[in-house]
């Protein structure tokens, strides 16, 4: 089951979808949920859809809505196309790490307001470019955010970037998983052992796995680089992260 909703915020409304299971009968724990740089569209849907199934309340947001509302990828067009991702990139720019906690406390108010949600602390998950937006949110609000996941991430620990993710994972408390793409281009071995290396010298509960042979974007079913195997293994790993801490 699912509905759409708009949350304030201070940059405008953010056009988003509240997922649940078809049996819910009263509120349950919150998983905020930060689409891949496609943004939204079916098949997060459907990944949303079986998050919540698993008896969770899965918030999805826009990312893009200071430039579109719903789908910003045009109907029989791909997000790898060459006259769609110049698009992607330019509203991708803009979301920038202060306009990103701007964004978080947006969904937090929406989670503390929204009756599908129930009280506690929550977990949240991004894909591609939202891995990083996931370890964010866990370390600027260590007390609300009880596990972090990231799959097939880009860009975790660039060195020399100021905003990297990679500075802030000391102020996390909650649990932490990344599941990363086998030679991935946009994650290379080097950013992976700098991230693990500042998650283990923070002290941070966190688990690394790498997904052997699976390429960047292997849980996106609208993409050539889908891997069945390892998107079951993902939702198996995203599952049990959320089991043991919400």
């Amino acid at each position: 089951m699912s509905r759409a909703i708009e949350i304030p915020a201070a940059d405008g409304i953010i056009d988003a979808h509240v997922f649940t299971p078809g049996s819910a009968k009263g509120p349950l724990p919150a998983v905020v949920l930060f689409t891949d740089i496609g943004g939204l569209r079916p098949c997060y849907h459907e990944k949303a859809q079986q998050i919540a199934d698993n008896g969770y309340a899965v918030l999805m947001p826009n990312v893009y809505y200071r430039d579109a509302s719903g789908p910003v990828v045009p109907e029989g067009k791909s997000f790898r196309d060459p006259d769609v991702r110049p698009t992607l990139f330019e509203y991708a720019g803009r979301l920038t790490p202060e306009a990103q906690s701007r964004d978080f406390a947006a969904l937090l108010d929406c989670i503390d307001n929204e009756a599908e949600f129930a009280h506690g602390r929550i977990g949240v998950v991004g894909y591609c470019m939202t891995g990083a937006f996931a370890l964010r949110m866990a370390a600027e609000h260590p007390d609300r955010v009880a596990a972090a996941a990231g799959f097939h991430s880009a860009r975790l620990a660039e060195a020399g970037d100021p905003d990297s993710s990679v500075h802030l994972v000391g102020s996390i408390e909650g649990r932490v998983y990344l599941g990363h793409a086998d030679k991935d281009e946009l994650l290379p071995p080097e950013q992976i052992a700098r991230m693990d290396e500042a998650l283990a010298t923070a002290g941070v509960h966190f688990t690394t796995e790498l997904y052997k042979g699976a390429a960047h974007g292997f849980t996106a079913k609208d993409a050539p680089s889908y891997d069945a195997t390892a998107d079951a293994l993902h939702h198996k790993r995203l599952a049990m992260l959320l089991e043991e801490t919400l």
